[in-house]
């Protein structure tokens, strides 16, 4: 157990919390967050926090203004309530998708969040898989910005691998994830193949092409994250169609907005592996293709590192 530390969590990612804790030998913090009848959200903390080391789990996803609004108050709270340093862990920062002007006469959101914390009291940030690197300059506080890759790689090496990678093809979804895509691919010394997709409207994209020969391989696509599905079903059916012996996913934030589970559900993919940054909440929908893994041992670990003063660089893989 360490010293002089609280951690704390909203009502967006419970069980990601309560395992953080675990991993760390630490009770999670007492914090009453409730409502009113009228809405408005009432946060009270149970216990002393003056001069204490804080830390506060709250992933920004749906409902995004809710949990953003509970992430601020607490923050708040805490800072009224004298705690030495104030540490937002959000595994999924909400609005990073808004992260510079796509268009006029619209507002820069993943920077106004980004004030809204600091404002608030946020003394550092612990984020994961930033959907733009950028956003840490949006910030004028430290900014630890891990990556789910260690945890990626490691399932994809003890999965896909057991039988050699003569036949894994790993695919970036868009231009945009190329890097990404480069980096785990270099490391599993896999080729990388590239989908050429045109973006009609917000959350409506039309897949062209596929760059790179996808034919009997296994398709592996990587993404940061997956919201309503849409791009990658409709690339995993293209590279069916080429060919593909076989066409799965990795990505670290499950959104999975509007029907993003029946598409998967009924789409080419046979397997979608994602982490649990935001928690998986099926309502009767077939999940048997969805493999969740848990990023608590990695959040855990900065959080140790972070309170005592260690290194950790060593985390940014």
């Amino acid at each position: 157990m360490l010293n002089d530390i609280v951690v704390i969590s909203g009502n967006s990612n419970l069980p990601l919390a309560t395992e953080i804790c675990e991993t760390l030998w630490q009770p999670l913090g007492v914090a009453q967050v409730r409502r009113f009848s009228d809405g408005e959200i009432l946060v009270e903390l149970g216990e002393n926090v003056r001069g204490r080391d804080t830390f506060v789990i709250q992933s920004t996803c749906a409902p995004v203004n809710d949990n953003l609004m509970e992430l601020l108050l607490i923050i708040d709270a805490l800072k009224r309530a004298s705690a030495r340093r104030i540490t937002a862990v959000i595994p999924y920062y909400g609005y990073a998708r808004q992260d510079r002007k796509a268009a006029p006469r619209v507002p820069i959101s993943a920077k106004l969040v980004a004030d809204l914390l600091t404002s608030a009291g946020t003394t550092r940030v612990l984020a994961m898989d930033l959907h733009a690197g950028q956003i840490q300059g949006f910030f004028n506080i430290p900014v630890d910005h891990l990556f789910a890759a260690p945890v990626l790689l490691n399932h994809i090496k003890q999965t896909y691998l057991k039988n050699g990678k003569e036949d894994l093809i790993l695919v970036s979804p868009d231009a945009g994830g190329v890097e990404r895509t480069r980096y785990l691919a270099k490391h599993l010394g896999a080729p990388l193949a590239i989908v050429d997709k045109r973006r009609e409207a917000p959350n409506v994209a039309k897949v062209l092409n596929i760059i790179g020969d996808v034919k009997d391989r296994r398709a592996l696509i990587i993404d940061d994250m997956i919201d309503t599905a849409g791009t990658l079903t409709q690339a995993a059916d293209f590279i069916m169609d080429l060919g593909a012996a076989e066409v799965l996913a990795c990505a670290t934030h499950p959104v999975f907005s509007g029907q993003a589970l029946e598409k998967i559900s009924s789409s080419a993919l046979s397997s979608v592996v994602v982490t649990n940054t935001i928690p998986l909440n099926p309502t009767g929908i077939d999940t048997s293709k969805i493999k969740v893994l848990s990023v608590a041992p990695l959040l855990g670990e900065a959080i140790r590192r972070i309170h005592q003063e260690d290194s950790v660089s060593s985390l940014f893989v």
